[in-house]
C-alpha cells in the first residue's frame, strides 16, 4: 500500500487552473522526485499535500486513510510536514526551543529547561542530527538548520517529509552531506517528496521520479529507467530524436548596431561577475531557475536594486543603481516581477496608472492639463488593447490581462531606450499574452534595447539570444532557433547528451 496517494487533484484560483490533473503515489521508505518546469502544477500539489489547500477535487490518502479535514492542524502534523527552502524556524530561539515550541515540556506550570533540554538532545539523538541543542538557531549552517526542521516533524509522528528546493542555498560539500543524511533517515524509514530544478540531483539521491507539465501529471517512473534525455523530454513536451519544426523567425539582428545596454561585472548575493551587452533594436532573454540570479539581476539594471560590484551603462552613461527615479531618467522602462505588488497602485485609474511616469511630460511646473493627459492614456489604452470604459475606470476592476497591459503601457509611455521585462506575461490568458508579446516586436522595431526575464519559453522565443542563468553565472547562450530541450537542458545544469 503506498504512504501517500494522491489522485485527480484539481485546484483553481479564480480563472487560472493550477493544477488540472495532479497524481502522486509515494511508497514507504523511498525518496520520490517530483520535477516540472516553473507553472507545472508542482507548488500546488505541495500544497493540497500538506494540508494548506483543499482540492477543489480529488482524494488524498495516507497509509490508505483519508487525508484529515483542513482544521485538524495536529493530524496534518503527524502525516507530512514540508521544508522549505527558505527555513521556517526561528533563528534567536536555540535548536532545542525550535524543536518543541508551542509544547515545551512544564514542571508545576512553567516551562522545564532541565527536560527541554534532555528531550531535545534525545530526539536529535535518535535521529542522528548532530547539533548542539542550545545552541542559538542563527548561528547553524543552512543544512544544520534543515535537519533541525526535519527532526522537529519527525516528532510529531509525521515520516512523510517534502523537501522544496533543498540545495538551493548549500554548496556542492553541503549537498552531498544533505544527501548522505537523506540516505540514513530513509533506512530508518523515513519517506521523501525531493523537489528540485537540478535533475542530476533526482538521479543521486531518488528512487522514483514524477514529472508534472501544463497542470498535469505526466508520468512516474523508477529513476533507474528513465534515461535523462526522456526525463527532459516528459518535462519539455517534446521528443528530442523528433522535433517537430519550432516556427521561430530567424532574425538578423545588424551586428553593427550600436550596444545600448553594456554590463560588466555585476556582482551581488545573487549573481557574480556577470557581462552582458543588449545592442538597439535587440531583444535579449534571461534564463534559469528561481535561483539562478536572473531577476535580481534584471531589477538591478531597472534600479530596483543595488548591486556589490560591476558597472552598466545605457548608451554610454553610467547607470545610478537602487534608485527608479533615476533609471527612469536614463531611460529605463520596466515591467516588474509582480504587478500587484510593484507595477499598480490599485485605488488610482487607469489613466493615472499608465502616465504616472511621465508627468513632467504633460505640464510644466507642477500643473498637468487634464485634457492632455486623458488624451495621452486613451491613445496608449487603444495601443495596447486594454478592455476598459475609458481611463476613468479604477486599475482593480480589471481582468489579469489588462491590469498586465497596464504595467506594459506605463513602462512605454517614457519612449524608453532600454525596456527590461520580468515575467511579463505571467498569469496572464492568451490572447493578452499575444499582444503583450507583440509590443516586444514593436519596441524591437523601434530601436528599443529589450531585456526579457521569463520562464515562460514562449516569452523567450521572442529574443534574438537567451543567456542562461545557473547559480548565478551565466552558463549557455543560444541564438534565435533553440530548441525546447535545449534550454530547459541549459536551465536545469544538465548536458542533455549526458
Amino acid at each position: 500500500m503506498p504512504l501517500v496517494e494522491a489522485r485527480g487533484i484539481v485546484k483553481r484560483y479564480g480563472p487560472t487552473t493550477a493544477l488540472a490533473d495532479g497524481r502522486l503515489t509515494v511508497l514507504s521508505g523511498e525518496s520520490h522526485a517530483l520535477v516540472g518546469r516553473n507553472g507545472a502544477g508542482k507548488s500546488t500539489l505541495v500544497n493540497v499535500l500538506t494540508g494548506l489547500q483543499t482540492p477543489d477535487e480529488g482524494t488524498i490518502r495516507f497509509d490508505g486513510e483519508p487525508a484529515p479535514p483542513l482544521a485538524d492542524r495536529d493530524a496534518w502534523r503527524r502525516k507530512v510536514a514540508c521544508v522549505y527552502q527558505h527555513p521556517t524556524v526561528v533563528p534567536e530561539l536555540t535548536v532545542a526551543e525550535n524543536l518543541f515550541i508551542n509544547r515545551q515540556p512544564l514542571s508545576r506550570g512553567f516551562i522545564s529547561w532541565r527536560r527541554l533540554k534532555a528531550e531535545a538532545a534525545a530526539l536529535l539523538d535518535t535521529w542522528d542530527v548532530r547539533v548542539d541543542p542550545e545552541a542559538r538557531t542563527a548561528d547553524l549552517k543552512v543544512e544544520d538548520r534543515q535537519m533541525v526542521e526535519i527532526a522537529r516533524a519527525l516528532s510529531f509522528g509525521a515520516r512523510f517529509i517534502v523537501l522544496d528546493e533543498p540545495t538551493a542555498q548549500l554548496d556542492k560539500r553541503e549537498i552531498e552531506r544533505l544527501f548522505s543524511r537523506m540516505r540514513t533517515l530513509q533506512d530508518s524509514g523515513v519517506t521523501f517528496l525531493f523537489i528540485s530544478h537540478h535533475l542530476q540531483e533526482v538521479y543521486e539521491v531518488c528512487q522514483a521520479v514524477t514529472v508534472l507539465r501544463d497542470a498535469r501529471w505526466i508520468t512516474t517512473a523508477p529513476v533507474a529507467d528513465l534515461p535523462r534525455a526522456a526525463l527532459i523530454e516528459a518535462m519539455a513536451g517534446e521528443s528530442i530524436e523528433a522535433i517537430a519544426e519550432q516556427a521561430v523567425q530567424e532574425r538578423v539582428v545588424d551586428a553593427g548596431a550600436p550596444v545600448l545596454l553594456d554590463v560588466r561585472g555585476l556582482t551581488s548575493d545573487a549573481y557574480e561577475d556577470v557581462d552582458l551587452t543588449v545592442r538597439r533594436g535587440e531583444v535579449v532573454g534571461l534564463a534559469g531557475s528561481s535561483a539562478s540570479g536572473k531577476t535580481e539581476l534584471a531589477e538591478a539594471v531597472a534600479g530596483l536594486r543595488t548591486p556589490t560590484g560591476g558597472t552598466a551603462r545605457l548608451d554610454g552613461e553610467r547607470l545610478r543603481f537602487g534608485s527608479v527615479q533615476a533609471a527612469l531618467k536614463a531611460g529605463v522602462g520596466c515591467v516588474p516581477r509582480d504587478r500587484h505588488d510593484q507595477g499598480l497602485v490599485a485605488g488610482m485609474t487607469i489613466g493615472d496608472n499608465t502616465t504616472m511616469s511621465v508627468l513632467d511630460r504633460l505640464g510644466r511646473f507642477g500643473f498637468i492639463g487634464t485634457d492632455r493627459k486623458r488624451g495621452f492614456a486613451t491613445e496608449l489604452i487603444d495601443r495596447l488593447d486594454i478592455h476598459t470604459e475609458g481611463p476613468e475606470q479604477p486599475v482593480s476592476d480589471l481582468s489579469g490581462g489588462n491590469a498586465q497591459k497596464v504595467v506594459m503601457a506605463r513602462a512605454l509611455a517614457s519612449d524608453p531606450r532600454l525596456l527590461v521585462l520580468i515575467n511579463p506575461t505571467a498569469g496572464v490568458d492568451v490572447k493578452s499574452k499575444e499582444s503583450l508579446l507583440a509590443r516586444v516586436d514593436s519596441a524591437r522595431e523601434d530601436g528599443t534595447a529589450v531585456l526579457v526575464v521569463s520562464d515562460e519559453l514562449d516569452d523567450l522565443r521572442r529574443c534574438d539570444r537567451v543567456l542562461v542563468l545557473f547559480h548565478g553565472r551565466v552558463v549557455a547562450e543560444h541564438p534565435a532557433g533553440w530548441r525546447d530541450h535545449e534550454l530547459i537542458a541549459s536551465i536545469e545544469g544538465v548536458d542533455h547528451h549526458g
